[in-house]
């Protein structure tokens, strides 16, 4: 019990620790384009089955440009698995922009 709890300790303080470059060089953000969007309940729906990606740290989607903006771990999730994701939420997408 006492080990389980000095190593999540442990992991906290080196989290916290961590250079903030390092963490984000860890991340990568994409535009998706989504065009099957036709009503304002939409994006809750694209934005539920994104976050649902394991990997995915925050996804956004906007009604108005029909996009979904996802940054995730690209170690652990990739632009198809995105893209999958919101055609198994039934909104196919496709990649529109690509962050460094």
């Amino acid at each position: 019990m006492y080990r389980t709890i000095l190593i999540s300790f442990a992991l906290i303080i080196s989290m916290l620790f961590m250079p903030q470059s390092a963490m984000a060089a860890k991340t990568k953000t994409v535009t998706l384009d989504v065009p099957g969007m036709t009503c304002k309940f939409c994006p809750i729906t694209i934005r539920k089955a994104l976050r649902q990606v394991p990997g995915v740290l925050e996804a956004k989607s906007d009604y108005d440009s029909k996009t979904a903006t996802v940054t995730f771990d690209p170690d652990k999730t990739s632009v198809e698995d995105l893209t999958k994701a919101t055609e198994n939420a039934g909104y196919k997408s496709s990649l529109k922009k690509q962050d460094k």
